[in-house]
């Protein structure tokens, strides 16, 4: 039977992965509370900037930074969904944690994945490299991959030059864009493109078959911290600065 969306892989199965990634954005939702919302201590000088420079109210900045917070732990995510799909294809495994993220059946291939090409400093470029060269000197029928889903062009090469103020080189270690690596595993030349192209009328059909019931309370951060506020008299900016810096001189004072 012919497959509703891709070619390279079951209908069931990117069901399955836009699935996992739902989940991932449902729990990032839930996650903000004001306790995690402040975990990694707020700056409200920039946030007062951002309000008087861009002309946005303090609720709707909040409600924006909030935002950020959930877009950067998705980010995590969207990787996991590339490595779940290809994953799927037919003589390839995702690693669960074996320190690879994707792997040939028969060990001629093995990847790290990553979602953007500027994610990595020198200092885990190195590694990685280091890491993808122990791979092709073990499995001496391997080629290894460092994979830039969203790359500066596309592109399959070896990878060698200066790491780290240090000159790098393998026979059996490659970069290679998004685009390219799901050719690779895929044999189409367009697998990346088929899954663009696809993932709205699929995401559809997902979200048409679950129960749409799941408890997801967005923002319950900026509940709480308008709650306070009611007893506080403060803005909802002074109220966050007052709960992540009252210990700075002066600020007890708000």
């Amino acid at each position: 039977m012919e497959n509703k969306y891709v070619n390279f892989i079951s209908d069931e199965h990117l069901l399955n992965c836009i699935g996992n990634l739902h989940n991932a954005y449902l729990k990032a939702k839930n996650n903000i509370s004001k306790k995690n919302f402040y975990s990694n201590k707020v700056d409200t000088i920039k946030l007062t900037f951002d309000s008087k420079f861009n002309g946005i109210n303090e609720e709707s900045l909040i409600e924006s930074e909030i935002l950020r917070q959930i877009d950067k732990s998705i980010n995590n995510s969207i990787g996991t969904f590339h490595e779940q799909i290809l994953g799927g294809i037919k003589g390839f495994e995702i690693g669960n944690l074996s320190g690879f993220d994707i792997k040939a059946n028969d060990d001629t291939l093995f990847a790290d994945i990553k979602n953007k090409h500027n994610t990595m400093n020198s200092s885990s470029a190195e590694s990685l490299f280091q890491k993808l060269a122990r791979y092709a000197d073990s499995y001496k029928k391997a080629n290894c991959y460092w994979v830039q889903i969203l790359a500066k062009g596309s592109f399959n090469e070896k990878w060698s030059g200066e790491i780290n103020g240090k000159e790098y080189g393998h026979s059996r270690v490659f970069k290679i864009s998004g685009d390219q690596f799901y050719t690779l595993l895929s044999g189409k030349n367009d697998a990346l493109y088929q899954l663009y192209k696809v993932l709205p009328i699929a995401i559809k059909d997902y979200l048409d078959s679950i129960n749409s019931n799941k408890e997801i309370v967005d923002n319950s951060a900026l509940e709480e911290i308008n709650l306070e506020i009611t007893t506080t008299n403060r803005t909802v900016l002074d109220q966050i600065t007052f709960e992540n810096y009252s210990y700075y001189l002066g600020f007890d004072k708000l």
